[in-house]
């Protein structure tokens, strides 16, 4: 039984509203283009020399010895930057970023584009379920909800600017004072000297590596450990690598040998293997265990929540849905008493933690070449990115996102530019013609022909088709049945069956 007791008339916004008439879809450029950019939200767009190119790290594809020297040899930067920007009649224009290069651009402007322009910026919840519920066939994950993440940070942006509001105030205001930040980097002894409250490096080798890869990963961890001193927390980032029994035996022989330890292992399985983190987690207690980069939507997290899979989850705000579905992420996580600490998603990321209490801590991403200076994680793309300092983030009291696109210094291309071509008069007109009243809606099942069929028909049928198939049988049964009750029917049934099987 249903609980809903009457149509819900379609959403039009009001008169008076500050609507969304255009949004467009970027790429940064040629990769060239975009590792002189500083990478854009793409963070593995760098040169050769970088830390996070040219560091052994272990990743899904070390196994094969073809690509395990370096991540870019797969392709891990094949997509590039998105760059959405959603507009408002009054001029207002609202940015958000993602990964997805051309293919994210092409889902923006020819599919999600439908369910932005025309609408009120300040309906996120309506903007966004319409764009997830019409890509379920070919989305729910990866690119598809990149590309919607990419979206609703434009529009959180665009609506924090017409509201004149920073996003965190939109969220309901600031839970802490200043944000306390920790860094990913190759190399946590610096990072501490930059004044970061922990330091987060990647795992080199894994389980194809041998006996010999497990020695050099204590040796690696020992060795940070040494450097950083016994106080100074540090995490290990095994990037989706591991397998459970590798991970169990990582995690004992840490215990055993590293003096200090670590806070915590990160992301050490392929992010739908639920049993595996479960087991992990069932077996691993001397140091906290997270993941979360790689999941979408709530009701991925959901899952890693239920079985009790991680002591802390990381989503990536410009990856899991953008601040519309993060939001309720923390909500759902809180219930669980589990924190939430974002993959490094910069501006996005801080304004979701700056409005939550159970999100403690923010991770910075170390994008200088050699560890050593603290750069923006969004390269160029930004003139204004908040960077932190002492080991905090303070954000400017700045409408949206606070962050102005340097048009100046980006190669902004726009591949694909289907949107909506026609004005806002025409797009609503047509949402109204599409848009059936409830008695014709309900009545069009009802005037499907449905013809019962005897078993006597049914077998006349199968002597007339020459003992074909039950289902051959059972069309040509209701062809004749409908012949009795309609001629127009009739004619539309013979149709379908086709003329009788040859003898």
């Amino acid at each position: 039984m249903s609980v809903i007791l009457g149509p819900h008339p379609r959403v039009t916004p009001d008169s008076d509203a500050d609507v969304i008439v255009g949004i467009r879809a970027f790429v940064i450029g040629t990769k060239e283009t975009e590792e002189a950019a500083g990478g854009g939200a793409d963070c593995h767009s760098q040169a050769s020399g970088h830390w996070i190119v040219d560091t052994p790290i272990a990743n899904p594809m070390s196994g094969y010895c073809e690509y395990k020297a370096s991540r870019r040899a797969w392709g891990i930067n094949a997509l590039g930057t998105i760059v959405v920007e959603v507009e408002t009649r009054s001029g207002h224009v609202g940015v958000g970023v993602s990964i997805g290069g051309e293919p994210a651009c092409f889902v923006v402007e020819s599919h999600l584009s439908r369910f932005v322009v025309g609408q009120d910026p300040h309906c996120v919840e309506l903007m966004w379920d319409q764009m997830f519920r019409a890509s379920l066939n070919y989305g729910r994950k990866g690119l598809v909800v990149q590309a919607i993440s990419a979206v609703d940070l434009a529009i959180w942006d665009v609506l924090g600017k017409v509201s004149g509001r920073p996003v965190y105030d939109l969220l309901g205001g600031k839970t802490k004072g200043r944000l306390p930040v920790y860094a990913t980097t190759a190399r946590p002894d610096l990072a501490k000297k930059l004044g970061f409250q922990g330091g987060k490096f990647p795992l080199p080798y894994g389980p194809g590596d041998g006996d010999a890869g497990m020695r050099a990963n204590i040796e690696r961890i020992k060795a940070v450990r040494e450097s950083v001193g016994p106080d100074f927390p540090i995490m290990v980032d095994c990037y989706m690598s591991l397998t459970a029994t590798y991970t169990v035996e990582l995690a004992r022989r840490i215990d055993r040998e590293v003096p200090g330890g670590v806070k915590w292992i990160e992301e050490f399985l392929p992010p739908d293997d639920y049993e595996g983190y479960a087991e992990v987690k069932r077996r691993v207690s001397t140091t906290l265990l997270t993941t979360g980069e790689h999941e979408y939507t709530r009701w991925g997290f959901r899952q890693l929540l239920e079985r009790k899979c991680a002591d802390v989850l990381q989503p990536d705000i410009t990856w899991c849905g953008g601040i519309t579905e993060a939001r309720r992420i923390v909500a759902l996580a809180s219930c669980y008493d589990v924190p939430v600490v974002p993959h490094g998603s910069s501006v996005y990321s801080y304004h979701l933690q700056y409005a939550f209490p159970s999100c403690p801590i923010a991770e910075f991403l170390i994008l200088s070449p050699k560890g050593d200076e603290i750069v923006p994680l969004f390269g160029k793309t930004f003139t204004d990115e908040p960077l932190p300092a002492g080991g905090f983030i303070d954000l400017p009291r700045r409408p949206g996102f606070g962050v102005t696109l340097n048009r100046a210094e980006l190669d902004l291309r726009r591949p694909f530019s289907g949107g909506l071509p026609r004005g806002l008069g025409e797009a609503e007109a047509e949402k109204d013609a599409r848009t059936p009243t409830q008695s014709d809606w309900l009545g069009r099942a009802a005037a499907i022909p449905c013809v019962a069929v005897s078993d006597a028909e049914m077998e006349s049928a199968r002597a007339a088709v020459g003992g074909g198939s039950a289902a051959t049988a059972a069309d040509a049964a209701a062809a004749s049945a409908a012949a009795a009750a309609s001629p127009a029917h009739a004619a539309a049934a013979s149709a379908a069956v086709g003329p009788p099987a040859a003898p």
